[in-house]
């Protein structure tokens, strides 16, 4: 009787078979090295091409977080060098206290400030509106009147506030007026607003009055607005003509009016008790 199921091959014969392919394999190695390596040549243009795609996303992945640690490092440095450059400019202004009033041992100069980085998230510039918004407003303590600076000196004042964001009226703006004094002789002038975003006029100058060019004009302090010694422009037009009353000059603003990206708000210890007397009599008001 034939069985249902036929006998395969026995355990022995697969062990022998097996050995017997270890053997010729072993003894045909070094034989297979060519055709080995003439498999890997073809076949190494498709391993690259496999590895591509997972070797760019590694290098996108790799530049795209370059590029984020990049642009938080320059904002970060973008904020010390504004911070470094208002001391700087506070430290200017104590230089030349200093030097005046060295013999005034019992009247020594002290400003207490506190700053703020701010961003700027609009501009509008034309010769009716000169204005910036920041991204920073009466949530962050900020108020009318503050004064904002640059790197290189003053920008202008808030002129109004919301909760999130606050504008600032630049210095540059036609109705915008701002007093100054002259570092090399002390001599105190009103900086008016033109409407152009690189020119200042100060009007109303006797053809008399020690004004030249390149006179460094830094805030004076007068009216209580805005911190004394602050720069704000440099003369660079003197005319005194026979036929007018007054001297016709012009100032470029040292502050970089056409490519602002961020500011600093200023807090200081007379502006914030000028504000708490406004806020205060502006509640009193029937």
């Amino acid at each position: 009787m034939k069985p249902i199921f036929a006998r395969g091959i026995s355990h022995q014969t697969r062990l022998l078979i097996a050995v017997a392919l270890s053997i010729l394999l072993i003894g045909t190695n070094k034989y297979l090295d060519p055709f080995r390596s003439s498999l890997a040549s073809v076949l190494a243009p498709i391993q690259y091409l496999a590895s591509v795609p997972g070797a760019m996303l590694d290098w996108s992945a790799e530049n795209l977080a370059t590029r984020e640690m990049l642009e938080k490092q320059n904002t970060q440095l973008l904020s010390q060098q504004l911070m470094m450059s208002e001391r700087l400019q506070r430290f200017e202004h104590l230089r030349q206290e200093n030097q005046r009033l060295r013999t005034l041992l019992d009247s020594p100069t002290r400003i207490e400030t506190r700053i703020k980085v701010a961003e700027v998230v609009e501009v509008a510039s034309d010769p009716y509106h000169q204005y910036i918004v920041l991204n920073h407003g009466s949530n962050s303590g900020v108020f009318v009147g503050q004064p904002v600076i640059d790197a290189q000196g003053i920008v202008g004042q808030v002129s109004q506030v919301n909760a999130l964001t606050s504008r600032v009226l630049l210095l540059t703006d036609s109705t915008h007026g701002l007093p100054v004094r002259i570092t090399r002789n002390d001599v105190r002038l009103i900086a008016n607003g033109t409407g152009v975003l690189d020119e200042l006029e100060l009007r109303h100058v006797a053809k008399s009055t020690d004004v030249r060019i390149g006179d460094l004009l830094v805030t004076s302090g007068l009216g209580h607005r805005f911190p004394e010694g602050y720069p704000v422009a440099r003369v660079i037009q003197v005319q005194r003509d026979s036929g007018q009353n007054y001297a016709q000059i012009i100032a470029q603003p040292l502050a970089a009016l056409d490519r602002i990206r961020y500011v600093l708000l200023i807090w200081t210890d007379s502006l914030m008790q000028n504000e708490l007397i406004e806020s205060s009599n502006t509640q009193e008001a029937p």
